[in-house]
């Protein structure tokens, strides 16, 4: 019997991959690594480098399946790690500026799913920010939206350039913690 017919949906794929079934996982990699690996092709523009961030992507999806948490689809979970990945590649080798032209436009042709997706990640980045305590909420706002420096929030608001950075520290972290199942891939 061949592996499509032993998942009747994505919930029960995933439940199946949750309990340790590795034809889940093999089910699984053998539908979407090549899509993942051209999309991380389409800005690396490296086989090995894109072979080895889809081998990092399954390895993890296998070592983290008890702690799964998709809130979307599978598809759009593994693109999105995906693009995680490849940005995690970048910034490892800034000194490529070609890897920056037309980026956006390279990633958004492969994964049908990544505006719903992009959404769930921006909704739950406003909420985090919108429950931050008030002054912490205040000082993001104008760094993160107003693109202001430590030093300008500092004179701006009279307070220390510390705690400007503590701050800022705090809501960073907070808003790791919140998207922490989308961005286990990176860390």
């Amino acid at each position: 019997m061949s592996s499509e017919h032993l998942y009747n949906n994505e919930k029960e794929l995933l439940s199946s991959l949750s309990n340790g079934d590795d034809e889940a996982l093999k089910f699984i990699y053998q539908k979407y690594w090549q899509r993942l690996f051209v999309s991380a092709y389409n800005v690396l523009r490296d086989k090995e480098a894109c072979e080895d961030i889809i081998q990092e992507i399954f390895i993890q999806l296998w070592h983290k399946r008890d702690a799964l948490v998709i809130t979307t689809s599978l598809p759009s979970y593994l693109f999105t790690a995906t693009r995680f990945q490849v940005f995690h590649a970048i910034k490892k080798i800034h000194r490529r500026p070609e890897l920056f032209q037309n980026i956006e436009q390279r990633f958004s042709t492969d994964a049908p799913d990544v505006p719903l997706y992009l959404r769930d990640i921006q909704q739950r980045v406003n909420s985090v920010i919108e429950n931050l305590p008030e002054k912490c909420r205040h000082i993001y706002k104008l760094s993160r939206e107003q693109n202001l420096s430590y030093k300008e929030i500092s004179a701006q608001l009279q307070i220390a350039p510390k705690t400007v950075e503590n701050q800022l520290a705090i809501a960073l972290k907070k808003i790791r913690k919140a998207l922490a199942d989308l961005l286990f891939f990176i860390f």
